[in-house]
């Protein structure tokens, strides 16, 4: 459904939320394979220990964007330094909020950062780069989501509909932009090791590490695939609850989480 990503040498990759997890598991990978990779986040510490780890390659240096999301206007001037310096290949959106929450507990000022740093946040990435890639007819945009967004799920009041949000983005963008050049992908990843799913307690099936996450995301985008899901052992089980009637997808979710 995209032009298979295979070979990154010399390849330009702005990754958005990479200070950790899979955003950072992904530069690092993408930095083993020859691309020049450009990691924002808030963190400017954990961006210049990656960039102090990932020595230049083929004369390529990885590069540390500090950045925070919810301000549009550091999003614009940010955006707009890096593509000075060359056309931008890949644009990784994987900055994500996550906190526990039923309607029973809503936090009203918390789904508001949900929904600015998982959703807003990828708008405001999306209006600085897209002009340029479109222009150039050229490019791949990607934007993590979760299996979380498929359908309602306990305790997940907050972080859910933003994903949702991203898929649903991700498919739109994709019928806008296919036609222009550009390629589109929107990774679900079921239960990885990262600092936001540690808060959970619960045991987490098919628990996998960010290195598993960014070899099967590299492996998607290698493929050209547009729905990039894993591990799948988890993930199809998820796709196949998605396809239920409401009378019987209630009943399941509840017997699955016992919630």
């Amino acid at each position: 459904m995209n032009p298979p990503l295979t070979d990154w040498r010399g390849q330009r990759v702005w990754l958005v939320g990479a200070s950790s997890g899979i955003g950072a598991a992904t530069a690092s990978a993408l930095h083993a394979r020859g691309a020049q990779v450009l990691v924002s986040a808030r963190q400017a510490d954990a961006l210049q220990a990656f960039v102090a780890t990932h020595p230049p390659r083929d004369g390529l240096a990885a590069q540390a964007w500090p950045l925070d999301v919810t301000d549009a206007d550091a999003v614009a001037r940010t955006a707009r330094a890096i593509l000075a310096q060359g056309p931008l290949d890949l644009v990784l959106y994987c900055a994500g909020h996550y906190r526990e929450m039923r309607a029973t507990d809503m936090d009203l000022a918390d789904l508001e950062r949900h929904l600015d740093i998982n959703y807003r946040g990828a708008l405001r990435v999306l209006a600085e780069v897209l002009p340029a890639m479109t222009a150039r007819g050229q490019g791949h945009v990607s934007l993590i989501s979760s299996v979380a967004g498929f359908r309602g799920l306990p305790k997940s009041l907050a972080y859910g509909p933003t994903k949702a949000a991203l898929t649903h983005l991700a498919e739109t963008l994709y019928l806008d932009l296919h036609p222009q050049g550009l390629g589109v992908s929107v990774v679900h990843p079921g239960f990885v090791q990262t600092p936001l799913t540690a808060q959970n307690r619960f045991t987490m099936p098919a628990l996998i590490t960010p290195a598993q996450a960014a070899q099967a995301m590299l492996e998607g985008w290698g493929r050209g695939a547009f729905d990039i899901h894993y591990p799948k052992r988890f993930t199809r089980w998820m796709k196949l609850l998605r396809l239920l009637p409401y009378r019987a997808y209630f009943p399941a979710v509840r017997r699955f989480t016992g919630l």
